[in-house]
């Protein structure tokens, strides 16, 4: 019913950036939170930054005033700029959305996630 399309994961060196984006399809009536969460092997998903639709944030303490989480609305995408990156950033991110979406017993919330994007930060 909904899917997410990520991209923009790479290889880069530490010190520089990245711009990930999700976008979302589907039969979609309204995103009210977009977030990013990444994974690296053996650990749990941790939160890296989440956007409601109005636009508030919450950003996990090791990346607050590194990165930067945006969305459109009328794109149904959100977008995590990444600065100064560390080696400790490289993981696997992933979107994960919370979506009211239509379906034929009506209107229901779902959360969906996208298949991650990998991002390697090298010395």
């Amino acid at each position: 019913q909904v899917q997410l399309v990520e991209s923009g994961g790479g290889l880069v060196q530490a010190g520089g950036s990245l711009r990930l984006s999700c976008a979302a399809s589907g039969n979609i009536v309204s995103i009210v939170t977009m977030g990013w969460y990444r994974q690296v092997p053996g650990k749990q998903r941790d939160l890296v930054a989440v956007i409601s639709r109005g636009g508030s944030t919450n950003y996990a303490d090791s990346v607050k005033g590194r990165f930067t989480i945006s969305r459109d609305n009328a794109k149904n995408t959100v977008y995590l700029q990444m600065n100064s990156l560390k080696l400790e950033d490289t993981a696997v991110y992933y979107c994960k959305v919370n979506t009211l979406v239509a379906t034929t017993q009506g209107n229901r919330y779902l959360e969906v996630w996208g298949q991650g994007t990998q991002v390697t930060v090298s010395a």
